[in-house]
């Protein structure tokens, strides 16, 4: 199934690319979650839309994403969770959490799903996450997880 993509999906391209899918996964999970739409010969005029779209969001957003990346590396990002006895987390700190709290300290609102996590962070402390800001630009950001 040859699919246009409205949004990035990790692994098979960014908005505006034209993917070959299997017919299950194009139509049971990209199309009904608004990632993908069927590819047509009236689509390509969709296509040119979307890519223009994005480039204009590419040129104006780079320098801003570098001024987002240098707040964010420069202060640490703290994260109120519950804990337990030994610093243990109920559950681990989730993407949500993380996106929420780098909004706090940056003014900008950022998504979850740019937020990577190598590992689930599961105790207090500071740990390593980064956070892709831009196709070209990507921040690690220090973040301090304390007893709520």
């Amino acid at each position: 199934m040859k699919l246009i993509l409205t949004q990035e999906v990790d692994g098979l391209g960014a908005p505006g690319d034209v993917v070959e899918v299997k017919d299950g996964y194009g139509r049971n999970y990209l199309i009904p979650r608004g990632l993908g739409l069927r590819w047509t010969r009236g689509g390509e005029k969709t296509i040119e839309s979307i890519k223009a779209a994005r480039q204009a969001r590419a040129a104006r957003d780079s320098d801003h994403a570098t001024e987002i990346k240098n707040k964010l590396q420069s202060n640490p990002v703290n994260v109120k969770v519950r804990s337990g006895e030994g610093g243990r987390l109920f559950g681990a700190v989730t993407t949500s959490e993380i996106a929420d709290a780098i909004t706090a300290v940056s003014g900008e609102k950022v998504d979850r799903r740019t937020i990577v996590v190598t590992q689930p962070i599961k105790s207090l402390g500071v740990h390593e996450v980064s956070v892709k800001l831009h196709d070209e630009v990507s921040a690690k950001v220090s973040l301090n997880v304390v007893p709520g």
